[in-house]
């Protein structure tokens, strides 16, 4: 019964050796081959990103620059759109700018100034974008 181990463990070792001989120049290939491979797609990366960024759109021969909409938080309106608004109805510059919670809504508060210098105080709902 002993003979039958030993015997069947050296099979099994000579074997191994065997198909680790053959099998050895195949990997050295995948390996040189992956590595070449990872640096191109790590080299595209940045490409991918780029294309899905706004930017020139091509349309037959005229170039157009799309039009760059302030993000729609699932909230409402961002802050950015809160300034474009304020700006536009007051015809003021916006020097300062708040996040507050007011009974669990964000509100935007604005300080604006006008061209004769006085400062205006705006609360936007950042949910309903409703001036206040």
């Amino acid at each position: 019964m002993n003979d039958l181990f030993v015997m069947t463990m050296w099979a099994a070792n000579t074997a191994h050796i065997v198909f680790s001989a053959r099998l050895a120049p195949v990997m050295r290939k995948v390996r040189q081959g992956l590595v070449p491979l990872t640096l191109v797609l790590i080299g595209f990366a940045p490409f991918s990103q780029a294309h899905s960024m706004p930017g020139i759109v091509l349309s037959g021969t005229a170039a157009r620059e799309e039009s760059r909409r302030p993000e729609i938080f699932r909230d409402g309106i961002s802050l950015d759109e809160a300034v474009r608004r304020a700006e536009a109805q007051y015809r003021a510059k916006v020097v300062r700018t708040d996040v507050q919670d007011e009974d669990g809504r964000k509100v935007y508060v604005l300080k604006l100034l006008s061209e004769d210098g006085r400062v205006i105080t705006v609360r936007i709902d950042a949910a309903t974008g409703n001036m206040r």
